[in-house]
Order: structure tokens, then C-alpha cells, then sequence
């Protein structure tokens, strides 16, 4: 029987009766699952072990990687400029970042990026993984880039370009780095244990992945698709775990303990109040959520509902029953989710990983079970 560390009231029970029975299927090394409701942390329950010897435990210090739960996170980055007016998601991003008008993007939106819409899921030449560390040069390669299919026309999900398109927006916008600035104004202040790339002095914190033997069901092998995931140069590498690591891509590399990633999603459920302060103002989270395109994905094998940024439940509902509730999963079966309509906020982070793309069934027991006991 595994240990269940952590704040489990009576009323969650059967949210830690499906956290063990996770780990009886031995569906899990370590995980931790978190819920914040009105503000307040209400669960905050971890498990197992960091490491795939099962030497370290699974604690309340430790970092996991959450690969594209991290757009969640770029999302709100973003969101926070057009509060402040500094950028409007109806402008062109063009009008930020002149050399992206090439080969018929002059009037792609920054609403249209943010819900994939814009046609750059991914490289379709071939380049060397070692690339992507050049941010300058995948900048210039996605300026100069002709879509892969009609800007607007539909979404198609980009795993790691997204970073590059969100963070490049941020930095022509604001003149620095959105991991730098996620550190400097939230992070840091509000004690969020959030990171888009994570520096040496952090390393020792994170939990060991277990990889999935096999690589997720797409669904269809359309361009869009290969550029995103199927090539041998689809996603960073060649210079080591440490590199990729420390290296600021706000589509990929976030490092973050479930609390803090379910405190963030639980401002946003609760008109952008954290800890007594403002992040967000109401108005922006409704708009930042708010459905930009619904239908077939062209990459992820779903009927998706993109905001700006946030994945949406109405059509999946990996996250409970509201059609409101928005957030984002990642790679092996993290994910982060806001619900306005409940006030809740929660996250659920692990590191052995499963082929699902979305539905993870280990956070979706979870979840349901949470929402039966509120």
C-alpha cells in the first residue's frame, strides 16, 4: 500500500482512494494531485517516489517536468499583457514583429497563434534537433515560413513552435524573456514554485521521467501532424538533458510542483485573485478563455476548443463537467485546469509517463472523483 502524504480532508476520501488505486495498478512511480477552491489549497495529496530506482521519495519539494502544461502558463504571460494594453490578441503579430508578414502571414492575428490557427505546427524541412536552441534562428525560420494550411481555416496543435510564436510576442512586446519575467513578476512574489527552464542550483529537485514504451495514437498522418511530431527533428536535442533543461521554451520546458501550478489555474478561477492581489482581471480571463475556434484538430486526433492560448473543456472534458473550465495538459499526463463556474482551480503533475495525449485516465479519476465530493 503506498503512503499518501499531504492535506487530505474526510470530504476528498474518494480522491485519495483513486490517488492509491493509481499506484495499486502500478500506474505510477510518484504524482502529486492538488486542488485550490475560492483561493483556499483544499487538497494537496503526493505519493511514490522521484526516481526510477525508488530511492528518493516523492515530496512536496519536488519539481516535475510538465512539458506543454506549460502553455497553460505562456497563456496567462500573455493574457497579463493585454490587460496591462501593452498588446491586443485582435492586432497583427506583424504589427509587433514585421519580418513574420512573409510568405502570406502579414495579417495573421495574435488570437490566431494562440489557438493554432496560424499554420506552423512544426517544421516540415529537414533541420537538426540541436537547432531549436538557436531562438533567434527558429524565429527567423518561422518568419520566413509559408503556412501549412489556411491561416483561420482550422487549428492544428503545435507542441514546441508555439513556445517560439507566444514567446516571441512576449519579447518584442516587453523586451526580455517570458521565463524571466514569469520568475520576476509571479513567481518570486506569490512563492509559486514555477520555472520555464530551470537552472542548475534547481536540478537536484526534479523527479526522474519513466518514458512511455510507445509513441501516442495520433489519429491521422496529415502534414500538419508529421511537422509537429513525426520527424526526427520535431522537438529539441543533441546537446543533453542539461541544455534542454535550462533552456526558456514556454511551450515545453516548465518545471512545477502541483500546488503551484493548481494556486495559478485557482486565481484564475477566482476573478484572477491570488493571495489577496490581482493577476488578472475578470474581464481578461473570460476574453483569454473564451473560444476562438472549434473543430477537428488537424494534429491531435480530437474535436478541440482553442482559447487563446487554454485548451477548452467543452468538447473532451478531461477536467470535470463545465463547459467553462480551460487549461492545458502535457506530454506523459500533467495538466492544469480553472473552473469559474466552481471557483476551483487544480493541478496534477507525476513522472511516469502514459501515451495519452489528453485524457489521461490517472488525473481523470481524480478529477471526477473531486468533483463528486464537492
Amino acid at each position: 500500500m503506498v503512503e499518501i502524504a499531504g492535506l487530505a480532508p474526510i470530504r476528498f476520501d474518494a480522491v485519495k482512494d483513486a490517488f492509491a488505486a493509481n499506484f495499486a495498478a502500478g500506474e505510477e512511480l510518484g504524482a502529486r494531485f492538488t486542488l485550490v477552491e475560492a483561493g483556499e489549497i483544499v487538497l494537496d495529496i503526493w505519493a511514490g517516489h522521484a526516481d526510477r530506482a525508488k530511492t528518493r521519495a516523492f515530496d512536496d519539494r519536488t519539481l516535475t517536468p510538465i512539458f506543454s502544461t506549460t502553455k497553460a502558463i505562456a497563456a496567462l504571460m500573455i493574457a497579463r499583457l493585454v490587460d496591462a494594453g501593452k498588446l491586443d490578441y485582435a492586432q497583427t503579430v506583424a504589427s509587433l514583429w514585421p519580418e513574420f508578414a512573409q510568405a502570406g502571414k502579414a495579417e495573421i492575428t495574435v488570437e490566431q497563434v494562440m489557438s493554432h490557427q496560424e499554420g506552423l505546427s512544426g517544421f516540415p524541412e529537414r533541420m537538426e534537433p540541436a537547432e531549436w536552441f538557436d531562438w533567434d534562428a527558429i524565429c527567423a525560420k518561422l518568419a520566413a515560413m509559408a503556412p501549412i494550411w489556411p491561416p483561420g481555416s482550422a487549428s492544428g496543435y503545435h507542441p514546441i513552435t508555439f513556445g517560439y510564436l507566444a514567446g516571441e510576442i512576449f519579447r518584442r512586446v516587453e523586451g526580455w524573456n517570458m521565463g524571466a519575467a514569469l520568475r520576476e513578476e509571479l513567481a518570486v512574489p506569490f512563492g509559486l514554485d514555477i520555472w520555464i527552464g530551470l537552472p542548475d542550483a534547481e536540478a537536484g529537485r526534479v523527479a526522474e521521467l519513466q518514458r512511455p514504451k510507445a509513441l501516442p495514437d495520433f489519429g491521422h498522418l496529415n502534414a500538419a501532424t508529421k511537422a509537429a511530431f513525426l520527424t526526427p527533428w520535431a522537438q529539441p536535442g543533441g546537446l543533453g538533458a542539461d541544455v534542454l533543461r535550462r533552456f526558456e521554451l514556454p511551450s515545453a520546458t516548465g518545471y512545477a510542483t502541483a500546488q503551484a501550478l493548481a494556486r495559478v489555474m485557482g486565481a484564475l478561477a477566482n476573478d484572477g485573485w491570488l493571495d489577496g492581489e490581482d493577476i488578472l482581471s475578470p474581464a481578461l480571463i473570460a476574453e483569454a478563455a473564451r473560444s476562438r475556434i472549434r473543430g477537428p484538430d488537424l494534429v491531435l486526433p480530437f474535436e478541440m476548443s482553442w482559447g487563446a492560448g487554454f485548451m477548452r473543456n467543452e468538447t473532451v472534458h478531461p477536467w470535470g463537467p463545465g463547459d467553462e473550465t480551460f487549461g492545458h495538459s502535457g506530454w506523459g499526463g500533467s495538466c492544469a485546469f480553472a473552473d469559474p463556474e466552481r471557483k476551483l482551480g487544480g493541478a496534477y503533475v507525476m513522472n511516469k509517463q502514459s501515451t495519452d495525449l489528453l485524457n489521461d485516465s490517472r488525473p481523470r479519476r481524480l478529477i471526477e472523483a473531486a468533483y463528486a465530493s464537492l
